[in-house]
């Protein structure tokens, strides 16, 4: 018996943790700076609201389907983006997300400042799927994603994700094909992105130009560093903690980005490795109590 505030809240947490570990493969595992990753969430939900309005297609087939359009177009931008590299690469990709929200919202086929409604939950056994066993699917896609992830982690293509990380001219010289790698990692986190916009689509039945601006990409990319970029857990922490702090603190919601943009540069500056970091303090503590050897009596 849950009610349906928290399950509501509990399903925007899910889509959050989905898009924070979608940015952490570019971000975290191969090392490509991102500031427009809501530009593929919103391709993704608009993907998936349009093949069901207007073509009639199930969520079973729009939803998977946002996913390979949003990793598509993120192989379209990703192999220019990489002829920039660092605050290049940044001012890049935001103007991705501003190119991108600029489209949804002047362009009539996509709705434009009125956005597309008429968008509903999946339906199964003859009936429309409940708000909690709606949960419990986005739940098992991103148990699904964790599992790819770990996978990944220790297959040759996390490893080449991370020797790009430390240092791209050392892994290039080390016969590490930089290109394929980076624009692999580009297409798996902008499907990843573009699958949790389908099932955010569906979910508020509406979207608008305004769920996918400049100010979602800020949102997702705190959660990744306030938890800690590059590990595995860190972007989960990170959104799960940056997912409910909205709603304790609703009465400044409209300062919601700038307590974000002020989070962020606070963890840069004084815990860099996010909360979950090699060498923050929670895991400092961690290794003390766990690893310390007890004293003698």
């Amino acid at each position: 018996m849950i009610s349906g505030y928290l399950i509501t809240v509990l399903i925007t947490v899910i889509i959050y943790v989905i898009l924070a570990h979608s940015l952490n493969i570019i971000t975290g595992r191969a090392g490509q700076i991102s500031l427009g990753h809501a530009a593929f969430f919103g391709i993704g939900a608009y993907t998936s609201a349009l093949l069901y309005t207007k073509v009639g297609l199930p969520f079973w087939i729009d939803v998977p389907l946002a996913g390979v359009v949003a990793g598509i177009i993120g192989a379209l931008l990703g192999i220019p983006c990489l002829r920039v590299r660092d605050d290049f690469l940044a001012i890049t990709t935001m103007g991705i997300n501003f190119v991108v929200e600029a489209v949804f919202l002047y362009i009539p086929f996509f709705g434009g400042a009125m956005g597309i409604g008429g968008i509903n939950l999946p339906k199964w056994f003859g009936r429309e799927m409940t708000k909690p066993e709606y949960f419990v699917l986005i739940l098992l896609v991103l148990v699904g994603l964790l599992l790819l992830d770990y996978r990944l982690g220790r297959s040759w293509i996390g490893l080449a994700w991370n020797s790009i990380r430390e240092d791209e001219q050392a892994a290039e010289t080390m016969g590490v094909d930089v290109v394929r790698f980076k624009v692999l990692a580009f297409i798996m986190g902008s499907a990843i992105a573009g699958l949790a916009g389908g099932f955010y689509a569906h979910f508020l039945t509406f979207i608008m130009p305004q769920n996918f601006g400049f100010g979602q990409s800020i949102v997702i990319l705190s959660m990744v560093v306030f938890g800690g970029i590059g590990t595995r857990w860190g972007p989960l922490v990170g959104a799960i903690i940056l997912g409910v702090l909205p709603e304790i603190f609703r009465p400044i919601m409209e300062y919601r980005t700038l307590v974000y943009g002020v989070l962020l540069l606070g963890m840069m500056r004084f815990q860099p490795g996010g909360l979950l970091g090699p060498e923050s303090f929670l895991m400092n503590l961690f290794r003390r109590s766990v690893f310390q050897p007890a004293s003698k009596e």
